[in-house]
């Protein structure tokens, strides 16, 4: 009895021993073909059939198989399927990587042109700042250089001259002609004229006064008595200065004999306009350069 027992024991560590060595598919088509037998004889018997002969089981345990191994094969064309989608995914990472890092250089060389346009636009706006420190300069030196020569329109101060010729005088000998307004001009400017303007026409740095015929013209437009000169000046000195300059003393003799009148006013504020825009061009004279200019302060 001991001895059966211990066979039965030695069989059944047998039968586990070769199952564990059987390879996967045959263990699982045996134990499928052993469960099929079983279902099979179970339901023929609840029915009152005979058991099924041998080859019926062969040919059912074949089917089983057949299954079996379609199983096997879809299993296998599914992991060969997921190996190559692991490979296209990985190439595919691969790919969106490289676009990363291209586009992440890019960004980089754009944000590196930005902190130039900026540090450049910067740069321009202190030029522009210069610039404008320099235009405003030169346009004031432009108006201060205007206002001297005549050309800029000019307020201030000052006084009124009114002449007039003699009643009953000679046109010929006793009126007033160009040399005598000439000679008040440069009267005025030694006594420290800033502007001077003879019946509005301003005296600039190419004004002629000149006769043409009987009558008066300045900057080529004719005047006619009374002459009214206007003078922007000091109005507390320019009078008292005139009559000390030679050209005013002998202006002044020259009215007294001819019987001129000569009427002097101060003015707090006086307007006159500029020089005729068409004297500012110069026909023979240029502009030297700085290398050939003279000295300041030479003769």
């Amino acid at each position: 009895m001991t001895d059966s027992r211990a066979d039965t024991k030695d069989d059944t560590r047998a039968d586990a021993t070769a199952r564990t060595r059987t390879p996967l598919l045959t263990l699982l088509t045996e134990e499928a073909l052993e469960r099929d037998y079983q279902m099979v004889a179970r339901r023929r018997a609840q029915r009152g059939l005979p058991p099924r002969t041998g080859h019926g089981w062969r040919r059912g345990g074949l089917g089983v198989i057949a299954v079996v191994l379609v199983f096997g094969f879809l299993v296998t064309i599914a992991a060969v399927q997921t190996s190559r989608n692991a490979d296209v995914t990985n190439a595919s990472r691969a790919s969106l990587i490289d676009r990363i890092d291209t586009r992440r250089a890019s960004v980089r060389q754009l944000q590196q042109q930005i902190s130039d346009l900026r540090a450049a636009n910067a740069a321009a706006e202190a030029d522009e700042l210069d610039l404008n420190g320099v235009v405003n300069d030169v346009e004031g030196n432009a108006t201060d250089l205007g206002a001297m020569a005549g050309y800029t329109p000019v307020v201030g101060e000052g006084i009124r001259i009114q002449l007039d010729n003699a009643v009953n005088s000679d046109p010929d000998t006793e009126h007033i002609r160009d040399s005598d307004l000439a000679l008040l001009a440069n009267a005025l400017w030694e006594a420290g004229a800033e502007a001077i303007a003879i019946n509005g026409q301003r005296i600039a740095s190419r004004t002629a006064i000149r006769n043409s015929g009987t009558a008066i013209e300045v900057n080529s437009i004719g005047i006619a008595p009374p002459y009214v000169v206007q003078v922007i000046g000091n109005e507390n000195t320019l009078s008292s200065r005139l009559v000390d300059t030679g050209s005013g003393q002998q202006f002044a003799l020259l009215a007294a004999d001819y019987g001129w009148s000569y009427d002097v006013d101060n003015v707090d504020d006086l307007r006159l306009p500029a020089a005729p825009a068409r004297m500012r061009q110069l026909r023979s004279a240029q502009q030297a350069p700085k290398d050939d200019r003279p000295p300041e302060g030479d003769g």
